[in-house]
């Protein structure tokens, strides 16, 4: 697939039928976005250890995941628009699906590292500051609250795109609970109030980890996009003049949003003698087209008696 056809597809409606924004307008946001954590995460990671916070080297934490994720959701958008050539015959438009996939690595490693903070904190706790809590936190909701309205003005159909936004959105429910510890702390002097809020915020990256390698995991296997229906998409390409059965059908993606099908089709004896064939190919191809948004796709044709020497179907 050329680059034009990847960027004039990213633009079009979609299988979901929401217009898609453009690729550069998609990386310029990242790009804001990544900017605006970054410049915070410095500074929140300086308060944490003077104020001995360890809700704040949380947040931080999971505010360098943020930044790393943005940051390589803006490389994988680059990758994904490359055209296919040599041995990359789909390009490389799976960078966004193993982007996706590293993401939620990340993030269960801050995760579980942070668990293991936070409980040995519970047990034994330290003194911490409630008012640099307060400061820090209502700073970081701001920062992180504008980071996730830029983001979602990306396609979050993209799973690169989507996990990007998972982490910003995250890191704002965090500085939410942070923001709670420290006035809570500021007015009672409860110290395990920061582990306590630590763990909400392993709690809520766990969440977003399942939730991309879930995802990710199913673009890497090529499994069906759930908003593919098999069974009703079978039957559009039965209903096709002259096709007689379909099998070895398959639909994958080749990146976040590229759904490419193949399948072998058994079409009448008619078809063969009076030349048929192409017409039939031609009605297949612009019935994914027209009901399903699929450009890319592959059909074996076949006369009835192929089946009876074809091994391994399906």
């Amino acid at each position: 697939m050329s680059a034009a056809t990847t960027d004039r597809h990213s633009r079009r409606t979609g299988i979901l039928g929401h217009v898609t924004s453009s690729p550069d307008r998609d990386a310029r946001v990242l790009r804001l976005a990544c900017a605006l954590l970054a410049a915070f995460m410095a500074g929140e990671v300086v308060v944490a250890i003077l104020d001995s916070s360890l809700v704040l080297l949380a947040d931080a934490g999971h505010m360098l995941t943020d930044t790393v994720a943005l940051a390589m959701a803006i490389v994988a958008l680059r990758l994904a628009r490359r055209p296919a050539h040599g041995r990359w015959t789909f390009g490389l438009a799976r960078a966004e699906v193993l982007s996706a996939a590293v993401n939620g690595v990340t993030l269960l490693v801050v995760s579980a590292v942070v668990l293991v903070e936070s409980l040995r904190r519970l047990v034994h706790p330290t003194d911490v500051t409630g008012g640099p809590l307060v400061v820090v936190a209502a700073v970081g909701l701001g920062v992180n609250l504008v980071a996730t309205m830029l983001i979602a003005k990306a396609d979050r159909r993209s799973i690169n795109i989507a996990g990007a936004f998972a982490h910003v959105a995250t890191d704002a429910a965090a500085f939410a609970a942070t923001l709670v510890a420290g006035i809570v702390i500021a007015l009672t002097g409860a110290r395990r109030v920061d582990p306590i809020a630590a763990l909400l915020v392993v709690l809520l990256m766990v969440r977003s980890a399942v939730t991309l390698l879930r995802e990710s995991g199913k673009g890497l296997v090529e499994a069906a996009p759930e908003h593919v229906d098999l069974q009703e998409l079978r039957q559009h390409l039965l209903d096709t003049a002259y096709v007689v059965a379909v099998h070895d059908l398959h639909v994958w993606t080749s990146g976040s949003q590229l759904p490419t099908v193949s399948a072998h089709v058994v079409i009448d004896d008619e078809c063969w003698t009076r030349g048929y064939s192409p017409r039939v190919l031609d009605e297949l191809q612009a019935c994914l087209t027209g009901h399903f948004d699929v450009e890319h796709s592959t059909f074996q044709l076949e006369p009835l008696t192929h089946a009876a020497h074809e091994a391994g179907t399906h």
